[in-house]
């Protein structure tokens, strides 16, 4: 039987792909417009809402960054970050290892500290006043010059202990992994985890890449890998977990409409699956949204919406205790049914 949209809603959870800048609801946007007197091509909060229609991957990354240019201060990032967590916690998210991208903001001056120190800020904050559990992962723009990341990977690696892990994103097709095995060996020598971007609109074949040249632990997207079933095998006997984002796959296209979305059929092959928004302001909800969403259009009844849930707290990077506890409260809320 369906799960109601308010216990899926409440279902503890942990969120595992998350761009804090895809958090950027219109109403911050122009509020940060104002504050720091950035001029936008919008003339509102709807109108810039109007905007949000996107044919691939490339057309919602053109809006993205330009919405992007209103971030420009420590404050701003904490800003930023403190909205989305007010959100998480009514979406029953109790843990969130956030992607950010140091390299769309240094190359439009922003100093990397005021963006690492106002998200670490709000991060902490969230444990105090939300109780929600977080960390930071370093992602690289594969699309721009490997140079750009390597600087900015100079900058990150005096301070590991600022991140959890790191992670490569952006536009996919035509950007293979395999460039960034470098800074991913060196982050992995500093005790970082890793995770990357692939088989989104890529081929499944930048899967095996990140797998092979990054040494990731996690594949971001990855909903490509049930085309290959070689790929499929080496996943789930490597229990290497998925975060996949269902209302983000539609929206960009690469699923043409939620009925047809693989994501059961992933868990049907025992792929490590978890539920995630990607970039919520612009995809049309938070994860608890997605969760609700999938139910609508594949049916989830209670013991999958746990295992979903279960997957994307074992799939944390969290400290095993606080792991522990987590899964216990998806005990109690399966036992409460």
């Amino acid at each position: 039987m369906s799960v109601t949209k308010s216990r899926l809603i409440q279902l503890p959870k942990a969120e595992l792909h998350l761009h804090i800048e895809g958090t950027l609801e219109p109403e911050l946007v122009f509020k940060l417009a104002r504050r720091n007197g950035v001029e936008l091509p919008y003339r509102d909060e709807s109108d810039l809402s109007q905007q949000y229609a996107f044919e691939n991957l490339q057309s919602f990354l053109n809006l993205y960054y330009e919405c992007m240019a209103v971030l420009r201060t420590r404050e701003d990032f904490a800003d930023l970050a403190r909205s989305y967590f007010a959100k998480a916690k009514e979406q029953g998210v109790r843990h969130v290892e956030m992607f950010f991208d140091p390299q769309a903001h240094v190359s439009r001056g922003v100093d990397f500290d005021e963006v690492v120190e106002g998200l670490h800020q709000a991060i902490g904050e969230a444990w105090t006043e939300h109780g929600i559990s977080g960390g930071l992962i370093l992602s690289f723009l594969r699309d721009e010059p490997l140079e750009t990341a390597q600087d900015v990977w100079s900058k990150a690696k005096e301070r590991p202990e600022r991140f959890v892990a790191v992670g490569l994103d952006s536009a996919e097709v035509g950007f293979p992994p395999g460039p960034f095995a470098p800074i991913f060996a060196e982050a992995r020598a500093l005790g970082l985890r890793a995770v990357a971007h692939a088989g989104e609109e890529g081929p499944p074949s930048y899967i095996n890449g990140a797998l092979d040249a990054l040494k990731v632990d996690r594949i971001d997207h990855g909903i490509r890998a049930m085309e290959d079933p070689e790929l499929v095998r080496r996943l789930v006997r490597d229990a290497v977990p998925l975060t996949v984002c269902p209302l983000s796959n539609v929206r960009l296209g690469c699923v043409q409409d939620l009925a047809d979305h693989g994501l059961l059929a992933m868990l049907d092959e025992g792929l490590i699956v978890t539920v995630n928004s990607d970039d919520p302001a612009y995809f049309g909800g938070y994860v608890g949204d997605n969760f609700v969403a999938v139910d609508s259009a594949l049916g989830l009844d209670d013991a999958t919406a746990a295992q979903l849930a279960r997957n994307s707290i074992r799939a944390a990077f969290a400290p095993t205790d606080r792991k522990q506890a987590l899964l216990e409260l998806i005990d109690q809320w399966e036992g409460a049914a």
